[in-house]
């Protein structure tokens, strides 16, 4: 909580969100013309105002909405902010990113030397095939920001209802399973692990402290927008943070979250890599991927993976540009590195 100007809030949580009485953060639904995407959490801050209700956010904005609402650790809004806006397609410049959709216009510092910055739609970036309520993109024909009822409702069921570690990571198995099977040009890269810690926030993040913290179904449908009809089918509403909502005490750090994808994960491994003409052919990233098998050997290892992911490709938004600007790549290195990175212990720091 008390997160301003992109930099660490206190770290205390517990606290309900919105506060009451906080007229400013009420729920509104999206107009026709306002952005949403393919995350659940995203979508519902922007219905509160915890960032742009239009759907455009920039790093300072964002970072502090995600440590005030769901009390995430600095380290980790840091990260994500940093891999959404540089790597996920925003404006290494303006720091302005589409939750959703391409919105370049509104979004670039000059569209004509930028090119497209999709957003979080753009595929294989934040978003990526197996997605737990989003169809892939070639299945969805390019739709993957779109919930998917369908499911949801084998989410739910899946889990129980519980929602927890080892619903969830039977069902992302699941997930995997089943693009495998149905997508001809499934695409599960190093990116895609990003998948077994979104699925993290949903038992970590999103349950109240009125409810002892615990998941259930309820308080996930609420974040998810979910909504079940008389017939059993689920369909979509705005998300929203649910009434009487309280957020986690501790902060849900970078370490917090490679430790729930290296759990989900070592559950149930699945290959890394993708379909090429009826077949799967693995991928390597040495030290961390061999043959398409995650070889990291702890939570530490993954975290420091991951932040070396993120530190080396660069955005589809500088295809125009010949020499990106010094100062864009500087703030993004400085960013990605730092205090949070050297303290993993990770050999190669990224500065």
């Amino acid at each position: 909580m008390g997160a301003k100007g992109g930099v660490p809030g206190t770290g205390i949580g517990g606290y309900q969100v919105p506060a009451p009485g906080d007229t400013a953060h009420q729920f509104v639904a999206p107009t026709d013309e306002d952005i949403r995407g393919p995350c659940p959490g995203l979508n519902a801050v922007a219905n509160h105002n915890f960032i742009a209700r239009d759907g455009i956010t920039n790093y300072t904005e964002l970072v502090d909405a995600i440590q005030n609402v769901y009390n995430m650790g600095y380290d980790l809004a840091n990260f994500l902010a940093v891999f959404s806006i540089y790597i996920a397609d925003g404006d290494w410049v303006t720091t302005k990113l589409s939750i959703g959709c391409d919105a370049t216009t509104r979004t670039s510092v000059n569209p004509t030397l930028t090119g497209s910055q999709p957003g979080l739609d753009g595929h294989n970036k934040f978003e990526a095939d197996t997605s737990l309520t989003r169809d892939d993109y070639f299945l969805g024909n390019g739709d993957d920001f779109s919930f998917n009822g369908t499911l949801f409702g084998m989410m739910a069921e899946t889990t129980g209802g519980n929602f927890d570690l080892d619903g969830l990571g039977l069902f992302r198995f699941q997930r995997y399973q089943q693009s495998r099977v149905e997508n001809p040009q499934l695409f599960f890269g190093p990116l895609g692990l990003f998948t077994h810690g979104a699925a993290s926030f949903i038992y970590e993040l999103f349950p109240s402290g009125t409810e002892g913290y615990q998941p259930n179904l309820n308080n996930t449908a609420t974040f998810f927008g979910a909504q079940k009809s008389s017939n059993g089918s689920w369909s979509h509403v705005p998300e929203r943070i649910p009434d009487n909502w309280t957020n986690r005490e501790t902060p849900y750090t970078i370490l917090d979250v490679a430790t729930q994808i290296f759990e989900m994960y070592t559950a149930h491994p699945v290959g890394i890599g993708g379909n090429v003409n009826g077949t799967f052919v693995g991928i390597d990233f040495p030290p961390y991927i061999n043959d398409g098998n995650l070889t990291a050997t702890s939570p530490s290892a993954l975290a420091c993976f991951l932040y070396q992911l993120v530190s080396g490709p660069i955005p589809s938004s500088l295809n125009g540009v010949i020499e990106p600007s010094v100062q864009a790549l500087q703030a993004a290195l400085t960013a990605i590195g730092g205090e949070a990175f050297t303290n993993l212990g990770c050999p190669i720091p990224v500065t």
